[in-house]
């Protein structure tokens, strides 16, 4: 995919494009310094806009191109009156290029210079990280990370310039530790590791300012990921024809909930229906069957006790959601290895998860949607969690190289990866991080894909969807005690996405 093929995509780049879009840039306009200049000039303003009232400064400078940027932006707030503190941890004698006429600049706006050390007190009301910018890798140095410790330690407000300094612009990973940002101000393209991992947690509020430069224009240069824009809900999900039926809505059946775990495939259920699925059935085990029936009727539910009673059952579905609430026992594993000879298209979620990684290792298909959360995924990879949250991209697209179909890598900054290459949702919020939400996302999948999208969309919409249900909720009650039974009539609303609430014949043609 060279360029979005419909709304609701945005690029991501990796350290390296955006360098190579930089690099590109400068030759063309044969004056590096400028471009600085400019960066500069965009945080500062970012800066005063965010804290009108802030009259002093602390600004500290590493020694590339992002600590040039910060020499730049403290001899711009000096000239308007500010008291400026600008803290190097890069000798004058080690600089060179533009971070040195960066440093030259602040000097002739008589911005004090001093070498940072540990213990230096901290002096500005708002401090500018311009230490490391998304050319950082390897470890942090001893000097470094003392400085991100005392700006974190200091209960100031930050600015980072381009990039948290410790994050991987690549994979939002945290090299050991990194600044946590209120506002960070990004240049050129946007990279994806801002917006997944710990990268996601550190970057604050996000600003891109592109300085002019279109990286699309750089048609050699692809895209690394894309993220998932609210537009793409218009999309994917245009208004019915009047004289559709559920028959042409599809039949969903969620297969979970072992004696004991029920409420799993409850929510899966609920959540396919909520989001328009034309028919649901839940296969579950027998003591489940009526407090599915009490919490929504409108869900046809089998109780199996075992998997000979499944039958043909299955041979009737369009799409089959699978593991929320199964278990890992031998009801679990019957069910799920009468789940894996189905030909309908799979949502594969929770113990189903567990059970692939376990003893079904080597199955590949190419019409299932995986959802692990990071935990599954290392199953599946035969790794740790560790692992995988340190190069969250990498992670799911092994997995979807080894599984085929298209992989949901849940989690802050959640990706999903597929024969169209990486998306990624940055909605979502820490309230999510409670029981069901994965079972309430399986659901909504699989009811997507019921309605026609294909697997691809209907998990980048899926996920969507579920993100933006959950912020949704949030702003309704709060983070603290969200629910996964709380996104389903929120979801309801986004999945009409042209819902005029004055006018409910808004989704009609």
């Amino acid at each position: 995919m060279s360029a979005p093929q419909h709304r609701g995509l945005m690029p991501l780049y990796c350290a390296d494009q955006v360098r190579e879009i930089d690099r590109r840039t400068i030759a063309n306009e044969r004056d590096g310094f400028a471009l600085m200049q400019r960066a500069a000039g965009t945080a500062w303003r970012w800066l005063r806009a965010r804290w009108p009232s802030a009259k002093s400064l602390t600004v500290f400078c590493g020694g590339g191109n992002n600590g040039g940027d910060g020499h730049v932006l403290a001899a711009l707030a000096a000239r308007e009156g500010w008291q400026v503190q600008r803290l190097s941890l890069t000798p004058r004698s080690r600089l060179h290029g533009d971070a040195l006429r960066a440093a030259l600049l602040a000097d002739e706006a008589c911005v004090e210079w001093r070498e940072w050390r540990k213990g230096v007190v901290i002096e500005g009301e708002v401090i500018v990280d311009a230490l490391l910018g998304t050319g950082f890798s390897g470890d942090l140095r001893i000097l470094y990370a003392d400085a991100i410790t005392a700006i974190n330690d200091s209960s100031r407000p930050v600015l980072a310039i381009d990039i948290p300094s410790g994050i991987s612009g690549d994979d939002g990973s945290e090299r050991g530790l990194s600044v946590k940002a209120d506002m960070t101000v990004t240049f050129i393209a946007d990279k994806l590791g801002l917006h997944t991992g710990r990268g996601a947690a550190r970057v604050g509020e996000l600003v891109l300012d592109s300085l002019g430069v279109d990286a699309l224009t750089h048609t050699d240069i692809r895209p690394t990921a894309w993220r998932l824009e609210k537009s793409l809900l218009q999309a994917a999900l245009p208004p019915r024809e009047r004289d559709i039926h559920k028959g042409d809505l599809g039949f969903v059946g969620v297969l979970g909930g072992a004696p004991g775990m029920g409420g799993a495939s409850l929510l899966a259920a609920e959540a396919c229906a909520r989001v328009g699925a034309g028919r649901v059935m839940l296969v579950t085990a027998p003591e489940h069957v009526t407090a599915s029936l009490m919490r929504c009727p409108e869900v046809m539910a089998k109780g199996v006790s075992a998997a000979t009673q499944v039958g043909d059952l299955l041979d009737r579905l369009s799409v089959l959601a699978v593991g929320p609430g199964l278990g890992q026992g031998s009801w679990g594993q019957s069910l799920f290895q009468v789940a894996l000879e189905t030909v309908a298209p799979l949502v594969v979620d929770a113990d189903a998860l567990n059970l692939l990684a376990s003893r079904f290792r080597s199955t590949r298909r190419d019409d299932w949607v995986l959802t692990p959360h990071p935990g599954e995924a290392a199953r599946l990879l035969d790794t740790s969690a560790a692992e995988v949250e340190a190069d969250r991209p990498a992670a799911a697209r092994a997995l979807q190289e080894l599984y085929g179909g298209v992989v949901v890598l849940k989690g802050s900054g959640t990706l999903i990866c597929g024969p169209d290459g990486l998306a990624l949702c940055p909605f979502g919020n820490p309230g999510m991080a409670s029981g069901g939400m994965g079972d309430a996302l399986c659901g909504i999948i699989a009811g997507l894909l019921a309605q026609g999208l294909e697997l691809e969309m209907a998990a980048r919409t899926g996920v969507l969807v579920h993100a933006m249900a959950g912020d949704m909720a949030a702003r309704k009650g709060g983070e603290r005690g969200l629910l996964a039974s709380d996104l389903a009539s929120c979801a309801r609303v986004l999945v009409n996405p042209t819902m005029d609430e004055e006018n409910v014949a808004a989704t009609r043609r």
